[in-house]
This record gives C-alpha cells, sequence and structure tokens, in this order.
C-alpha cells in the first residue's frame, strides 16, 4: 500500500491531494513532509513490527503522519485527539505503542511522545504485527478497547475492491466527514488519494456544513453515516431542506454518496436517495475486523432490497448459522460469519479474545440475519440486543422499522430494561418529524396492526435525537444508562 500511495504523490506532484478548514496539501507537500518525518521516525527507533499511536482529528497532517510510520515500516495506531486520557491509556494497555505523535502539538520532537520503554521480544505479537499497516480500536465488551490488526495486504486489498466498485478517477473530489480513526474513514481518503484525486477534508460534521461543502467544493463523492444523515433530515425545515436539495442539483457535482456503519432502513433510505438525485446510493456493510465494505447494496438493488445489506463483495463468503452452529435455512434467522481474504491478523495484546472471534475459522459478527435464495442479506438484529419479554424472544431492528413508519415519527430506538415480572419491558425513544407532535395513542394503534402484541413498547419516550457513542453509531448502551438513571421521563399517555 505504501507503495502505490508514494507512485501516486510522484506521478500527481502538483495536483491538490488535500483540502482541509485551514490547510491544502498538494502530493508533492504530502510526499515530502512524510519522508522527512519517516526519516526521524526511524532514527528514533520506529521500524517493522512497531506500533506508532497516531493523533488524529480529520486534519491533513494526519494522513502526513499515516505515510510516515508506513514509510517507517511501523504501524499506525489513529486515536482521536480529544480521547480521555484513561482512553489513551487502556489502548496503549493493548497497543503498547512505541511512541505517540501528533503532528498538531509542534514540530519535531516535540510532536513525538515516547510511551512503551524497549521490551523483551514477544513472539506471538510480532507474528500479529507481521505487515501489519494499522491497529484499528473498536468498542470491548469486557470495557477495554479491541486493538484489530490489519496487514498491508488486507487493507491494500480491499481498498482495491473498492476501487472497482466506485471507480475514483483523478477528477474525484470526496468528502471526508467521518472519523479518520476509524476504517470506514481511513479507505475512503486512502481510495481517493491512491488515484491522484482531492480528498476534502472537514474536521466537524454539521448538517449545514455538509451541504455547503458539497456545493462549493463540488464534490463528487461523499461517504456518510445514517446519524448524519438523521441530523441533517432533523434540523432542516420542510423548506429549507428542499432548498438544500436544489441547492446540491443545481451545483450538478455529485455523483456517488455511499452510506455504512449501521442499518440504513427503508424509509430513511428512500428519503435519502430522493434528497441526492441524480446521484446515485450505495449501501456497505462490513467490521473493522473485516477492513470494512463486505456487503454491498449497489444502486440496481433498491427498492425491492431496500432492507438488505445486498450481497457480498468478491472474495467474501458468509454463512448464517443458528444456536447449534448449523447453517440456518433462507429467511431464518441466525449469527451471520465471515471468510474473507480481508481479515484482521487478531487482536493485539488478546489472543483469548481473537480466538473467541472465531468458530470454525469464520469471523463471528454478532449480527443477527437472515439471507434469501438469492445472496441478499439482511440484518434483524444484534445477539447481545434481543430483547427476551415474557419469554418471547424479539429484536431492536424490527420493532424500531414498523415505528418509523407511524405518523410523525422521523426516528426510533429500542432497548430492553430489566423488569421482576417479564424478566424486560420494552422501551421506546422516539424523535419527532421536525416541528411534528406524536400522539403515543396513535402509535399503539398503528403499531397494533403490524406487530404482534408482544412486541409494541411498553414504554414511551420522546427526544429530539438518539444517542450515539463515539463512532458516531446509535448506542442503545446510552440509551439504557438514561433510563436507568432516571434521567429520561416516559410520555404520560
Amino acid at each position: 500500500m505504501v507503495d502505490a500511495l508514494v507512485r501516486a504523490c510522484a506521478a500527481h506532484a502538483e495536483g491538490t491531494a488535500l483540502d482541509g478548514d485551514d490547510l491544502r496539501l498538494t502530493y508533492r507537500d504530502l510526499l515530502g513532509e512524510a519522508s522527512a518525518l519517516a526519516g526521524r521516525l526511524r532514527a528514533a527507533g520506529v521500524g517493522e513490527r512497531r506500533v506508532v499511536m497516531v493523533k488524529c482529528s480529520n486534519h491533513p497532517s494526519d494522513f502526513v503522519a499515516f505515510l510516515a510510520v508506513w514509510m517507517a515500516g511501523a504501524a499506525a495506531a489513529p486515536v482521536h485527539r480529544t480521547s480521555p486520557a484513561d482512553v489513551v491509556d487502556a489502548m496503549q494497555t493493548r497497543a503498547r505503542c512505541i511512541c505517540s505523535l501528533d503532528l498538531l502539538a509542534g514540530s519535531w520532537p516535540a510532536s513525538v511522545a515516547a510511551l512503551s520503554p524497549e521490551q523483551a521480544p514477544d513472539e506471538a505479537r510480532q507474528r500479529l504485527l507481521d505487515d501489519a499497516a494499522l491497529v484499528i480500536f473498536t468498542s470491548g465488551s469486557t470495557g477495554l478497547p479491541k486493538g484489530a490488526v490489519l496487514s498491508d495486504r488486507a487493507f491494500h486489498g480491499k481498498l482495491l475492491q473498492n476501487q472497482r466498485l466506485f471507480r475514483p478517477t483523478a477528477e474525484t473530489v470526496s468528502l471526508l466527514v467521518l472519523n479518520n480513526t476509524f476504517s470506514f474513514g481511513i479507505w475512503v481518503a486512502l481510495m481517493t488519494l491512491l488515484q491522484g484525486a482531492r480528498v476534502v477534508v472537514r474536521a466537524r460534521f454539521t448538517p449545514a456544513s455538509l451541504v455547503d461543502t458539497l456545493v462549493s467544493r463540488r464534490v463528487t463523492f461523499a461517504a456518510v453515516v445514517p446519524t448524519m444523515i438523521r441530523a441533517t433530515f432533523g434540523s432542516f425545515a420542510p423548506d429549507e431542506l428542499e432548498a438544500a436539495r436544489l441547492r446540491i442539483a443545481e451545483a450538478g457535482a455529485l455523483r456517488q454518496v455511499v452510506i455504512g456503519g449501521e442499518p440504513l432502513g427503508e424509509q430513511l433510505s428512500a428519503r435519502l436517495r430522493a434528497f441526492i438525485e441524480p446521484a446515485v446510493l450505495y449501501d456497505v456493510y462490513g467490521l473493522t475486523e473485516t477492513s470494512t465494505s463486505d456487503f454491498w447494496l449497489e444502486p440496481g438493488d433498491y427498492p425491492a432490497r431496500g432492507a438488505s445489506i445486498g450481497r457480498p463483495a468478491p472474495g467474501v463468503r458468509y454463512r448464517v448459522v443458528g444456536d447449534r452452529g448449523r447453517q440456518c435455512a433462507a429467511g431464518v434467522a441466525g449469527e451471520l460469519q465471515l471468510r474473507t481474504p480481508y481479515i484482521m491478523a487478531g487482536y493485539l495484546g488478546d489472543e483469548d479474545l481473537t480466538a473467541r472471534a472465531f468458530s470454525d475459522g469464520w469471523l463471528r459478527t454478532g449480527d443477527l440475519a437472515t439471507s434469501d435464495a438469492d445472496g441478499f442479506v439482511t440484518i434483524v438484529g444484534r445477539l447481545k440486543e434481543l430483547i427476551v419479554r415474557g419469554g418471547n424472544k424479539l429484536t431492536p431492528i424490527e420493532v424500531e422499522r414498523a415505528l418509523v413508519k407511524c405518523a410523525g415519527v422521523a426516528d426510533a430506538m429500542v432497548v430492553g430494561m430489566p423488569d421482576p415480572i417479564l424478566g424486560q419491558r420494552i422501551h421506546a425513544l422516539l424523535v419527532p418529524h421536525a416541528a411534528d407532535a406524536i400522539g403515543i395513542a396513535q402509535v399503539r394503534r398503528e403499531l397494533a396492526r403490524v406487530l404482534e402484541k408482544y412486541k409494541c413498547p411498553d414504554v414511551f419516550y420522546v427526544g429530539t435525537s438518539l444517542p450515539t457513542g463515539r463512532t458516531g453509531k446509535i448506542d442503545r448502551g446510552r440509551l439504557q444508562a438514561s433510563i436507568a438513571a432516571g434521567t429520561l421521563r416516559p410520555v404520560e399517555e
């Protein structure tokens, strides 16, 4: 991957590589600064099978740091600059980074902080870090973040695969508002840079700035997560949203939008496709552990397959497995498991966790899914999020999909909360359309026509947005914590 990036920089030296809020870098700048920094890193002891913590916040200099670390032969472990000290310490416990690199902290050597003293070689760790390019941290069930090690071969292979799907050219202008500490944001930027095209980098997302940047920078390719689209649709009045749609259409630049990170849902998907016309929408599903983008829902798959995540990308194999490890029949829910050449080497610093992530060589996604005879897969929930109410099992997603079809409901989140009689009761947070009021009695009547009684929520709340975590994905745990703490008040019916 590093060789391909260097070649792109040399071939497109005078072109703009990274266009940030306060800094613009040509490909010549990117390569020159990264080369100089790589030499300093090597002189400081950074090299193969080493990990460097790279402080990031969607700034052009972050990509100078990435390229420098790779040119030095090491792996980059991106961490957001605003991460609390305890979070950074937890990541360091796993990764044992040799140093921390922050190019916004000052000139060399102030930009580098020593983290880990020289340690005796660890054979298992050395094997894991062989050819490593990235250590991406994801949330861990034990409270400690998991550091997924992605090899240069795996991540570069996924970049090439995504290039074949989206076909960027040197004229492409990609918008990066996704966090560049995570795989989705990183591959969007690198896929663009490999083509010698321009990446417009924005440190912060707001609905207004999203629209303004799409128009003013004549963005042709944009990547977002559903949370951003919900926020955009919820922040504008109907006439303002229509004006924003017309501005983007009249600019005539936008060609492709890719969305991922969590299920999009048919309702939101339909609204987004109408908003970006004549641009087309791709929905991707993937894991950090597989370098993302394992399934693609392509423009031609809508609207007939809009509830699904599409079909597997080339080279990706999947199975849907039931409780006893047997393949589920079409339409029957089970755990989605994957085999792919782009899979992680393992979790750094945790061999037991790595072993538990696999079943007979298949990566366990933790997602409940169904598949059909044509190879389309639909996510129906998470294994850990199953709600058991009075002995009946249900998934939050199926209730949420029914809720967003109810009058006045723009978005919804459903969780199970402990109950001494039923085991769990269903709690639902509803977000209204702009300027709309939600009538809970009406919602109950509409749900009764489409859901079994035991799947209908017991308690309702109304809020302005759904809680999200640090990755921008919706966070059911935060909703459960708010309910348990009493900071949310149920709607009186």
